[in-house]
């Protein structure tokens, strides 16, 4: 029966069920965000807190209080909070330790009393002990620094020069945020080893073999993590580059400034707001670092992040709660520190006249110009970095110790065809990857964008509620996996002989849109933050409802963010491990990395092969995204 057939009380009925919904649409959304944070994200971490905070089934601060008064968790300050009377006394020890900082051959590790031998990254530590804390913090400072220095001239060739591949290099520079940790140490370990590709080279011309990861691990530590973050800082000074209305530097040119000094004057002012943010973020992800350290580190270079681990493994659980207690609160506080200095900023919206590139190599003359030999010689120290171990992982899964080989390869085909159904396969893992990451986004896209609509005009309260919103970044990655375990996987029990249990492919998609939606957010809301109110109540004083004047008004006008965020959510989908691996034990609904981690446990050169697999499908996968969604802002 058709619309028209039917009769006019139902078809009134429809359409003030319709009308209803429209209304409510906002408020429905923002429930069911607010359910699934509840279930997938606040149980299980508060699950896991609870250890921290009961002993013996009564309330005690005395797990919370060991930790914070142990000098092999927070160096000098530990005696303060032991005896706050002391204050004083420290500040004086820490005023010297800012005085101190000098160049020597040792770098102090988190072990009281035990130097770790670092030649040719001379940076010596603090003459006092930092702790455990303090240690994390020192290496996500050198992290940040790197990453900043690396970062910074890959956004200036990007923004003001014009090349053959450009755009498909700048989409690819995601490509770092979706390999699995144990790829990216195995890469460097390809890379940088005693017979990795590296020393190879260096051999081919008499110099060598060199120890980089033996005798330097904290030095590998952080080109590790610049590895990862300095394609984020980048992106993020690229968008703020392209945002530069070309107009303002002519004018001050026009005034007699010269190019130097109207790039000082009018351009860094604009870059150094998404400098700063890359920079916050960066020491944010390299504060909660843990495959990495653990990988190429171990416990002697231990962060927060890799002692919770350890204290897990070694069924501490009451230290590692308060571990990831103390530890979550500092990042709060930091993302909260990073969200003020966001909504103070305009955003980074496009300018109406972008400033115009050059073309990189227009002839043999230019070529040779010291600009243009600077940007050669960036070139080489990138394809070291960030082609190296990339291409160290695909040369290692065409090789053994013998040569060139197609074993490797040969075994996932052998797996595919013939492997039983408890087998790890190839087609499902890559298959799985894909529908897990296709499904994230329709959950992590509209739950990111609800929580910028509510948070971005709420003021004060929203920047509250926007904090806690971005608990996936701040809270420890273990602690997470071990919530999810605790809570989704085992269930918890409900008054009524009710249990509340999910698992399977419900609980990995919402795992990754839990872990994927603050990126969202992030890209969505400064755009939002630009729009003028206005243009939501003039539509809503035409009649339209607040759904409507979203849907119509505001969200096409930050689809540049969307697709950024969408980009970004699929990314962290197809790399998510920590979640993904509890979720998908002993089922099929196994991922790539996860893939790529059972196989590491038996034979690495299957893994390796599988690793080339995953970069494959995601570089093609972020390659489609930027040719279908256009132009997008990180």
């Amino acid at each position: 029966m058709s619309l028209a057939d039917r009769p006019v009380v139902d078809r009134l009925s429809a359409g003030a069920v319709s009308a209803w919904l429209e209304r409510r649409a906002l408020s429905l959304a923002a429930l069911g965000t607010a359910a699934v944070l509840v279930v997938v994200l606040y149980l299980p971490v508060g699950l896991v807190f609870v250890e921290a905070l009961l002993e013996d089934g009564s309330p005690t601060l005395g797990h919370v209080t060991e930790v914070l008064t142990d000098p092999f968790y927070f160096g000098v300050l530990a005696d303060v909070f032991a005896d706050p009377l002391a204050i004083g006394a420290h500040l004086g020890s820490l005023a010297g330790w800012l005085a101190a900082v000098s160049i020597a051959p040792t770098l102090a590790s988190p072990v009281p009393g035990v130097d770790l031998p670092v030649p040719w990254l001379a940076v010596d530590a603090p003459p006092v002990r930092k702790g455990l804390f303090g240690f994390t913090a020192y290496q996500a400072a050198l992290s940040t620094v790197a990453s900043v220095a690396i970062g910074l001239p890959a956004a200036s060739v990007l923004a003001n020069y014009e090349f053959r591949g450009r755009r498909t290099l700048r989409s690819l520079t995601i490509l770092p945020f979706v390999l699995p940790g144990i790829m990216v140490a195995v890469g460097f370990y390809a890379m940088f080893g005693r017979t990795g590709t590296l020393n190879t080279l260096l051999g081919a011309v008499g110099l060598g073999p060199f120890a980089f990861v033996e005798t330097s691990p904290l030095a590998i530590v952080i080109l590790a993590h610049a590895f990862y973050n300095a394609p984020l800082v980048a992106r993020l000074t690229v968008s703020a580059w392209e945002s530069v209305d070309a107009r303002t530097v002519e004018t001050a040119r026009s005034l007699g400034a010269s190019p130097h000094r109207a790039f000082r004057d009018v351009v860094v002012p604009q870059l150094v707001p998404a400098v700063l943010t890359g920079a916050l973020l960066t020491f944010i992800f390299t504060f909660m670092t843990f495959p990495i350290v653990l990988a190429l580190g171990g416990l002697q270079l231990a962060t927060v992040e890799v002692w919770i681990y350890d204290r897990i493994q070694r069924l501490a659980y009451g230290e590692a709660a308060s571990l990831a207690i103390l530890e979550t609160i500092l990042s709060l506080g930091l993302t909260y520190a990073y969200l003020r200095y966001e909504s103070a900023q305009t955003g980074f919206s496009q300018a109406p006249s972008p400033p115009p590139r050059d073309a990189l190599f227009p002839d043999v003359r230019t070529a040779l110009s010291p600009r243009r030999l600077a940007i050669l010689g960036y070139g080489c120290v990138a394809l070291v970095l960030f082609v190296g171990p990339l291409a160290s992982l695909v040369v290692g899964s065409f090789t053994d110790g013998s040569g060139f080989t197609l074993r490797n390869y040969a075994f996932l085909l052998e797996r595919q065809l013939e492997g039983a159904s408890f087998q790890t396969r190839p087609v499902p893992a890559i298959r799985n990857s894909l529908l897990f990451g296709f499904a994230t986004l329709a959950v992590a896209v509209p739950m990111g964008v609800v929580i910028s609509v509510l948070t971005v005009r709420a003021g004060r309260s929203g920047r509250l509620v926007d904090t806690l919103a971005m608990l996936p970044l701040a809270v420890s990655g273990v602690v997470f996996g071990i919530g999810l375990l605790q809570g989704l996987v085992f269930g918890v029990p409900l008054p009524g002989g009710w249990r509340l249990q999910v698992t399977g492919a419900v609980a990995i998609v919402a795992a990754h849109a839990v872990a994927a939606y603050p990126f969202v957010t992030r890209n969505v809301s400064p755009l939002l933050a630009t729009l003028d109110p206005a243009l939501v109540e003039s539509a809503r004083a035409l009649g339209a409802s607040r759904t409507r004047a979203l849907l119509d008004v505001e969200l096409p006008l930050v689809a540049n963010g969307i697709v950024a965020g969408a980009a970004f959510a699929f990314a962290v989908s197809i790399g998510e491990f920590s979640s993904t691996v509890i979720l998908a034990s002993g089922s099929e609904h196994y991922t790539m990395p996860v893939a790529v981690e059972r196989y590491l446990g038996r034979r690495s050169g299957p893994a390796i092969a599988m690793g080339t697999l995953l970069l494959l499908v995601t570089a093609a996968s972020f390659v489609v995204v930027d040719r279908v969604g256009g132009r997008y802002e990180l």
